[in-house]
């Protein structure tokens, strides 16, 4: 893994965060159309996701920063949007569900990384992404049966949570 900070990929990430707070702005606003503005801006932040990494990967650009970075663009995107949309779709429970599950297996990654080991990405976690931010933007723009979406949503997030648990439940003896 290269060193290197300041790649292409690295500076789209880093556009991905940059972004959150111009999302939540559009979100909260009452502007014409805010709902489908930020639903656009979320869906560029989410699907730059896609590019960042094949970015890294096609121009060899793989970073320890990127590595680190990615994983926390989603989550704070994720977790900013769902924090936001509490009671205007998104019942408390399935936020926080989510949001710890989140913040659970980012803890478990840094205890593997402190371990000189690595919890590979399962197909789980990326149908967790995909699912959460089609739900999110369902919620946004008030989509008949969001709901559904986010409950769907919700259970694979737990899903993919415990797959986790269960890859690092090695890390966590004598952790503790």
């Amino acid at each position: 893994m290269k060193k290197r900070i300041s790649n292409l990929a690295n500076k789209i990430t880093l556009a991905r965060i940059l972004l959150i707070p111009v999302f939540i702005v559009i979100l909260l606003s009452n502007m014409k159309y805010h709902s489908l503005i930020a639903t656009v801006v979320f869906a560029i932040i989410s699907l730059s996701d896609f590019f960042d990494g094949y970015v890294a990967r096609k121009r060899g650009e793989v970073s320890a920063v990127g590595a680190m970075l990615d994983p926390l663009a989603d989550k704070l995107l994720v977790s900013a949007a769902l924090v936001f949309l509490i009671g205007r779709g998104v019942a408390p429970w399935m936020a926080y569900t989510i949001i710890a599950r989140e913040f659970l297996i980012t803890g478990l990654r840094m205890l593997a990384l402190a371990k000189h080991t690595d919890i590979p990405v399962k197909m789980s976690g990326k149908v967790k992404t995909t699912i959460q931010m089609i739900s999110i933007g369902a919620v946004i723009l008030n989509i008949p049966y969001f709901g559904v979406l986010m409950f769907v949503a919700t259970i694979i997030t737990i899903y993919s949570g415990l797959e986790y648990i269960w890859l690092g439940r090695h890390l966590l003896k004598g952790s503790f």
